[in-house]
């Protein structure tokens, strides 16, 4: 990744705090420390501030910060970062600084405080979240080129959909496909048959496949860092009724979420949307999740679509629209797809189907 744009995340990162009032910030969530320096270990802070940024971490990622960070100065240490900060004078005396609320423990906090006595600490709460809301391109790239690996290996994965395959013998080829293809999983996948699909976060079993059953299929693959995510239900022999019904629901509540998203739409309409649809169609009730969240570093991620948010979709917001019925004792359908938000409507990344594929 150039690093240009690490350049441009960091301006964006101080004009943020400049209108704050704020002097700098220091990052210690890993994802946060991904985003603004490029540094992909499992040990690693930074320190930004109005005239300097800098990287602290340990000897185990000496050689590769250098390859992976060059917008800030180094400081590879022995210690906790805290110290290395204090023992090379990293901070001044004064300087109203900002700190990750959401992601720092009580000690943590008291080892800040107590080690800079005359800096003017200050909890945020979602400020790289936001930041990091909105993509670039080179981050637009990568979600492209994530969903593009997940559409395919699902594809690859049909034919094993057969009565007496197991949930796990589906979720394991899955992963092993996706970490040949990509930098691995974006998460644990979903295969969920039967009633198993009631559960909207199964755990693939060693239960096989039965005639009649519906398959929920939850997994995707990550690329550059970045998540993919995807859900289809296919079923396994001729459909009744009831699959016909369900599924098309489903599929119709979905369609509704992609026609109504674009910029300034609140989450929480979406997510009214999307709920309405199933609700006037009699499985209100069994509609049990939020409609959709953000993807990026994380799988997991701003904004968040449900009836509890205030938040409102902005251009190049990268969100997930997947409703789903889940009925105990029967079983599960859910619809799955990324998009891109634009001005006047959204960019449907997943290739994939939506049409029921029932497989004999």
């Amino acid at each position: 990744m150039s690093s240009n744009i690490f350049l441009s995340r960091l301006d964006k990162l101080k004009q943020i705090l400049a209108n704050k009032g704020l002097d700098g910030i220091y990052l210690t969530n890993l994802t946060s420390v991904r985003y603004i320096s490029g540094f992909t270990g499992s040990a690693g802070s930074c320190l930004i501030t109005v005239d300097d940024c800098y990287f602290i971490s340990d000897g185990r990622y000496d050689v590769q910060s250098k390859k992976q960070v060059n917008n800030m100065i180094r400081y590879i240490d022995f210690g906790d970062h805290i110290s290395i900060i204090e023992k090379n004078k990293l901070i001044k005396d004064g300087q109203k600084l900002a700190f990750e609320g959401d992601h720092t423990s009580f000690s943590q906090y008291k080892k800040i405080s107590d080690s800079f006595p005359n800096t003017q600490w200050n909890p945020t709460s979602m400020l790289m979240e936001n930041l990091q809301a909105v993509k670039d391109d080179s981050e637009l790239d990568a979600i492209r080129t994530a969903v593009e690996i997940t559409d395919v290996i699902y594809q690859e994965i049909l034919p094993m959909l057969k009565p007496g395959v197991t949930e796990k013998d589906v979720a394991n080829q899955l992963v092993l496909r996706y970490r040949q293809e990509s930098d691995g999983e974006a998460y644990n996948p979903i295969v969920a048959g039967g009633e198993n699909g009631a559960l909207p976060h199964a755990v693939p079993s060693d239960r096989p496949f039965k005639d009649g059953d519906f398959i929920v299929i939850d997994a995707a693959a990550k690329y550059a860092g970045y998540h993919a995510d995807m859900t289809r239900t296919p079923l396994i022999g001729n459909p009744t009724d009831r699959h016909h019904e369900i599924y098309e629901i489903v599929k119709g509540s979905q369609q509704a979420g992609c026609d109504a998203a674009k910029s300034g739409v609140s989450c929480k309409e979406m997510d009214t949307i999307t709920r309405d649809f199933i609700t006037e169609r009699g499985y209100g009730q069994y509609y049990n999740h939020g409609t959709g969240h953000g993807l990026g570093l994380e799988i997991h991620t701003e904004p968040r679509m449900s009836q509890l948010s205030t938040q409102i979709l902005d251009e190049n917001n990268v969100v997930t629209i997947e409703p789903g019925i889940y009925i105990p004792g029967w079983g599960g359908v859910r619809i799955e797809d990324d998009v891109i938000i634009k001005k006047d409507g959204c960019e449907i990344l997943n290739k994939t189907n939506k049409d029921l594929v029932a497989l004999n």
